[in-house]
C-alpha cells in the first residue's frame, strides 16, 4: 500500500510561496482554557456581554444581507464622540486589521517599518507580509519603548513607525511629554500609528492620549487605533476603528477586505458606546484588579514592570516554558513568549489568589539574580 504523502510540511507546499511567507509561522492566539482552567492568555474581557448589547445582537441578525461597508452609523456616533469629521473614522474587523492595511498601504518592498520589541507580536508578521523590513528596537531597562532609540533608527527608507502604549506584552505607556518629543524628532512624511487596543484600562495621569494628540496641529502623520474587543468585551465579533487623516484612511480603506466589518459587530459596537458607563465601570474593577494582582506579584518576589493594560507581565527569559507548565499544571492558562516572559491576563475575581500562590511557588525557582526577580 502507497503512504500518503504528507501535506503538512510548509516547504513542500504544491505551488510557489513566497519565501518569506513560507518561513513565517502563522499567528497562534492564545491557548484555549478546559475544564476549570482560568483562560488567561488572551487579554479578553472576563465579564459577560451586557444584556442591552445582546438584545441588539438579536435585532441585527440578517445573515442573508451585507452589512454597511462603511459602518456608516458607527462612524457618524465615533465622528461626534471624537469631534472629528466621519472621513476621519475608519472602522475594521478589530485594530488589527486596521493595522495590516496602514502597513500595506505605507509600505513595500525595501521599505522599513519601526516598532518596539518585544511589542505586539502580529508586527513581525504584517510587516514581512506587506514585503517591507521590520526594524525592532529594544524596550529599555523597565519594558517601555525606548522612543529616542526609536527616532535614531530611522532611515530614508522608514515609512510607518508602530508605538504601542500600554505596550502589550509589557504593560507600560508612552507618555504624552515622551510621544510629543518623539514626533518633533521624526520627519513628518512617516505614517506613525499610535495603538492604543488597551487605552481605556490606562489609569496614569500623563498616559499619551491619541485623540488629544491629533487634535493639535502638525500631527497629521499620526493615526490612532482602538478597539471594542478589550474594554467594551466584543472581542468574538473583531470590531475596532482609526481616527487620522482622511487620505491616510482612505488609503487604508484601498488595500482593506470590503465588507468585513459585520452587521452584527457594527450593532454591538453602537450598544456598547449607549452602555459605555456601565462598560466603563468593568472596566475601574478590571484595572483595580490589575493593579492589586501586580502588588501582590511584587510582594511575592517577582519584579514587575507598570501594568497599565487589562495583564501583568513576568520576565521568565530563559525558563518561561517551564513556568508557563508550572501555571498550567494549576489550571492558569497563560501567554509565554518564548525566551522573554509570561504574560498573565486579569480575569475572573477568583484567579488572583491562585496566581499569586503559583507566582510565589514559580519565582523561588528563578536562578539568583535572575531579571524576573525583585
Amino acid at each position: 500500500m502507497t503512504e500518503s504523502p504528507d501535506r503538512s510540511s510548509r516547504a513542500d507546499a504544491p505551488v510557489r510561496i513566497r519565501p518569506e511567507i513560507a518561513a513565517l509561522p502563522p499567528y497562534r492566539q492564545g491557548k484555549q482554557a478546559t475544564g476549570d482552567a482560568y483562560k488567561l492568555s488572551s487579554n479578553e474581557n472576563p465579564f459577560d456581554p451586557l444584556p442591552s448589547v445582546l438584545v441588539a445582537l438579536q435585532g441585527a441578525i440578517a445573515l442573508n444581507r451585507y452589512p454597511d461597508a462603511t459602518a456608516g452609523r458607527l462612524r457618524q456616533r465615533l465622528s461626534a464622540r471624537f469631534g472629528v469629521s466621519p472621513d476621519e473614522v475608519h472602522i475594521g474587523a478589530g485594530s488589527v486589521s486596521i493595522l495590516a492595511q496602514l502597513i500595506l498601504a505605507a509600505a513595500g518592498p525595501g521599505d522599513e517599518v519601526i516598532y518596539a520589541w518585544r511589542s505586539f507580536e502580529a508586527y513581525p508578521g504584517l510587516v514581512l507580509i506587506a514585503g517591507a523590513v521590520p526594524v525592532e528596537v529594544p524596550l529599555d531597562a523597565d519594558a517601555r519603548h525606548d522612543l529616542p532609540a526609536m527616532a535614531a533608527a530611522v532611515t530614508e527608507r522608514t515609512r510607518v513607525i508602530i508605538v504601542c502604549t500600554p505596550n502589550n506584552p509589557t504593560g507600560p505607556i508612552v507618555t504624552h511629554a515622551e510621544f510629543e518629543e518623539f514626533l518633533a524628532a521624526v520627519p513628518r512624511d512617516i505614517l506613525v500609528i499610535l495603538d492604543e487596543a488597551y487605552a481605556e484600562f490606562v489609569t496614569a495621569s500623563d498616559a499619551v492620549d491619541g485623540m488629544r494628540v491629533l487634535g493639535t496641529s502638525g500631527h497629521d502623520n499620526v493615526v490612532a487605533l482602538r478597539t471594542f474587543s478589550k474594554a467594551f468585551g466584543l472581542a468574538g465579533l473583531r470590531i475596532g476603528y482609526a481616527i487620522g487623516h482622511p487620505r491616510i484612511l482612505d488609503a487604508a480603506r484601498t488595500t482593506s477586505i470590503p465588507l468585513s466589518v459585520t452587521a452584527q459587530a457594527e450593532e454591538a459596537a453602537l450598544a456598547s458606546l449607549s452602555a459605555e458607563s456601565e462598560l466603563l465601570e468593568r472596566v475601574r474593577v478590571i484595572a483595580g484588579r490589575r493593579d492589586r494582582l501586580a502588588e501582590g506579584l511584587r510582594e511575592v518576589g517577582w519584579r514587575v514592570p507598570d501594568a497599565q493594560g487589562n495583564f501583568v507581565w513576568l520576565a521568565t527569559g530563559a525558563e518561561t516554558a517551564a513556568a508557563a507548565e508550572l501555571f498550567e499544571a494549576d489550571g492558569l492558562i497563560v501567554r509565554p513568549f518564548a525566551g522573554d516572559g509570561l504574560r498573565i491576563s486579569v480575569g475572573e475575581h477568583e484567579s488572583v489568589e491562585k496566581i499569586l500562590r503559583i507566582a510565589a511557588s514559580v519565582v523561588r525557582t528563578l536562578p539568583e539574580g535572575h531579571a524576573g526577580r525583585g
